[in-house]
């Protein structure tokens, strides 16, 4: 078990007191590429700040790889690669120096930092593009550095959080197509956050789907196909769990024939 979460509840007391999330219960397995989808305020990003230790829950506990995030939050960072909707590679180096910074900050020698940016350059079919800086790559290439330097410290799960949100429909499924080729290299498990349905589906071995405000766990759906995923071979499988997860988030959507 990769993370263990347990009577989660978090609640933001400010000008108005809002409960984010209220008893949520998830486990997810070693290997897994787990989809966490609902719509917006339903507390996914509240679930995965308390997991990267970046919010303390109000009850509950959160246990990755075993550990405690709030007794060692920062035990528990070390098994974690975050990857956000919006990069945050550092503009003022260039993507070589992103990645291989980041390797020196978690210890690295300068001689294992250098193989390991060199290799993850190749790997992201980014060797062409090392000397540039961010603001000279597109949307896909932003995100193809940011999830290599992610990986360059080999965390033991990756939390992905809408990162392909802000691409175009055609970067997207090619970033899409990215992660499931990184994830069966080595099936480092993964969860990836996001409210479209047919990437859960498309891209998940289960599906979570959270409520609205408070965010709780309305289902846990397995994705049954195997991968490569064709949909259109797939198509009535497909479409009944889409449409499960619809009936679940809006009980008064029809869905078309």
């Amino acid at each position: 078990m990769i993370v263990e979460i347990q009577g989660l509840r978090k609640i933001y007391d400010g000008k108005q007191r809002v409960v984010a999330v209220d008893g949520i219960d998830l486990c997810v397995h070693a290997g897994e590429l787990y989809g966490l989808l609902g719509p917006n305020g339903a507390g996914k990003t509240t679930t995965i700040s308390i997991c990267t230790t970046r919010a303390l829950p109000t009850s509950g506990h959160v246990r990755i790889a075993g550990i405690d995030v709030v007794k060692s939050p920062s035990m528990a960072r070390r098994c974690i690669g975050v990857v956000p909707q919006y990069n945050t590679l550092d503009r003022a180096c260039t993507v070589y120096e992103n990645i291989h910074f980041h390797c020196l900050y978690f210890g690295f020698s300068r001689a294992e930092a250098k193989e390991r940016t060199e290799r993850l350059l190749e790997q992201f079919h980014l060797t062409e593009r090392a000397e540039a800086y961010p603001s000279h790559l597109s949307g896909g290439m932003k995100q193809r550095a940011a999830l290599a330097r992610t990986l360059a410290v080999e965390p033991k799960m990756l939390l992905m959080d809408e990162p392909f949100g802000a691409l175009d429909a055609q970067t997207r499924r090619h970033m899409q197509g990215e992660l499931l080729g990184i994830w069966a290299a080595d099936r480092r498990t993964v969860v990836f956050v996001t409210h479209d349905i047919d990437e859960a589906v498309l891209l998940g071995d289960r599906v979570v789907v959270m409520s609205g405000r408070p965010g709780r766990v309305l289902a846990d759906i397995p994705v049954p196909f195997a991968r490569p995923r064709d949909f259109r071979r797939d198509a009535a499988e497909a479409r009944g769990i889409i449409e499960d997860v619809w009936r679940l988030l809006d009980p008064s959507i029809a869905v078309e024939p």
